[in-house]
């Protein structure tokens, strides 16, 4: 697959008539978890699914005439949950949190370097 993309209103991404989107999936249990959600994913027409144990995530690549919604009601009438992973936001500067979460890293930083020196 193509890394062109663009996101779309339900956080997948769009290649040239097909859409990607990651689950993170829960309540698998062992290793027969996720070839069992991978069958159930890939009996719909078009997509391709990986479902990693380890790190309880699927990636799934769709047709355009399916939902994120419909993998998510696949999976779960499968017995696991599903959640889409929420895309990275990406900070602003001049954002107040993350100026103050910055603000207490450099100085924990500084602090740190001062007592090194030592």
């Amino acid at each position: 697959m193509d890394a062109v993309g663009s996101t779309v209103g339900d956080g997948a991404l769009t290649t040239p008539g097909m859409r990607e989107v990651e689950l993170v999936i829960g309540g698998m249990t062992c290793a027969s978890c996720p070839p069992r959600i991978e069958r159930k994913l890939t009996k719909l027409a078009g997509v391709t699914a990986t479902v990693n144990f380890a790190t309880e995530r699927a990636k799934i690549t769709f047709p355009p005439d399916l939902s994120t919604e419909d993998l998510v009601r696949v999976v779960q009438d499968t017995g696991y949950t599903a959640t889409p992973v929420a895309p990275e936001v990406v900070a602003e500067p001049g954002n107040a949190a993350e100026d103050i979460g910055l603000r207490a890293l450099r100085d924990r930083m500084r602090g740190s370097v001062a007592l090194a020196d030592r």
